[in-house]
């Protein structure tokens, strides 16, 4: 575990980002560039703080899932349909590299606050647009959450038992990966930045990076006519390939992508006459003949313990994980050397675990240097540096612009 240092040690530290997104997609985009020293202006509406404050499990009241995603983040309130939280937002415009939002499309527009409005204050700013179909399309005013971009996108048509019904994962997936399609989308216009002088607008629909991971099933359609089918655990292109329960009642899961490694691993389980099958010598055949392959993988498991299965794979050079939830990850010695948790003092909480940035960078250190704070913490002190007086703060506060 680490404990990470000062912010201005960041690889993107002079890089000012404004967070306008509500829950996942883009406030994790702003979390990964933070992560990387970027300063980062989270802008909520006064009455109506980012659902994601109140998402998930809690302790003692304390939202546990913000202390990660608002973490190094300055949080300021505005509410940008007012006069004056419309001038508070263009001033932050004019200050800024990067502002990411997530309203649906039309929204900035309808407030006077479009690229057109932004860039002439600031025409290197960049704006991240993010929503679930793009700001183009007949879709473009529907909700977007990430749930409706993993049914349409073809990653539950194959997830799932093959008898069973499609099947979406328990946390947010396409926003996840859309998060990181936008840090990277963002990246790229800032680059082009420097050489044109010019921002720019990041159209991200949630739909679209989701699709892109999911392998070749357009080309698949196009040229076969066929979907990948559901097959849980198994792969169509390889075999074995599963979990497998141990003897002392944990799970594994086994990969053989390679040739090599399917051969290692049916001589560590006392089967290396199903290596001279003629069916055995392609990974699409093997998986035609999976429930033998597993039948005999699986019996072997069963007879070991888990830390006895993980040891005799890796003596014998065959591909194993133990499946762990969040306790193992803690405890385990490869995430300790990676530094992925990150130890953190938070002011209601106390020292707090969490995963850190998801890379490392040889000159730099990836930066936590605060957890999520509270719902309009650093107003005050956020529109001082925009130049607005004392005064002009609480008469904008009476009228609720902030």
């Amino acid at each position: 575990m680490t404990v990470s240092r000062d912010p201005a040690a960041g690889a993107l530290a002079g890089l000012r980002v404004v967070d306008a997104a509500t829950l996942f997609a883009g406030p994790m985009a702003a979390m990964h560039l933070g992560d990387m020293g970027a300063e980062v202006i989270k802008v909520e509406h006064p009455g109506r703080p980012d659902p994601a404050r109140n998402h998930g499990v809690a302790k003692d009241g304390v939202n546990l899932w913000w202390k990660t995603l608002g973490r190094n983040k300055r949080t300021i309130t505005a509410d940008l349909g007012k006069p004056g939280g419309r001038e508070v937002f263009l001033k932050l415009a004019e200050r800024s590299d990067v502002i990411i939002e997530n309203f649906r499309p039309g929204t900035l527009e309808r407030w006077d606050l479009g690229y057109d409005e932004l860039s002439a204050r600031n025409p290197r700013l960049v704006l991240a647009r993010i929503t679930g179909f793009g700001q183009i399309g007949p879709y473009r005013r529907r909700p977007g959450f990430g749930t409706l971009a993993e049914a349409m996108s073809g990653f539950a048509a194959a997830t799932g038992e093959p008898d069973g019904p499609p099947t979406l994962p328990p946390f947010g997936l396409a926003d996840g990966i859309a998060s990181l399609a936008t840090a990277y989308a963002i990246m790229v216009a800032l680059s082009a930045r420097e050489r044109t002088g010019r921002g720019q607008v990041v159209d991200t629909a949630i739909v679209e990076p989701i699709l892109a991971m999911l392998g070749p099933q357009i080309t698949r359609w196009d040229q076969l006519r066929s979907v990948q089918p559901r097959t849980g655990n198994r792969s169509v292109n390889n075999a074995p390939r599963n979990t497998y329960r141990t003897g002392d009642g944990q799970w594994v899961a086994v990969s053989t992508s390679a040739q090599s490694i399917a051969e290692r691993v049916m001589r560590l389980v006392g089967r290396p006459d199903l290596i001279d099958e003629p069916w055995f010598a392609s990974g699409a055949e093997r998986a035609k003949h999976a429930d033998e392959l597993d039948e005999a993988v699986g019996a072997w498991i069963a007879r070991h313990t888990r830390d006895e299965v993980v040891a005799e794979f890796e003596a014998a050079q065959a591909a194993v994980a133990p499946i762990y939830d969040a306790a193992d990850i803690v405890e385990d010695p490869q995430f300790r050397a990676l530094g992925t948790i990150h130890e953190i003092e938070d002011p209601e909480l106390g020292p707090t675990l969490m995963q850190g940035p998801i890379f490392r960078l040889s000159g730099h250190d990836g930066v936590i240097a605060h957890t999520g704070r509270a719902h309009g913490a650093d107003t005050d002190e956020v529109l001082g540096e925009l130049g607005f007086a004392p005064s002009v703060v609480a008469r904008l506060r009476e009228e609720g612009a902030v």
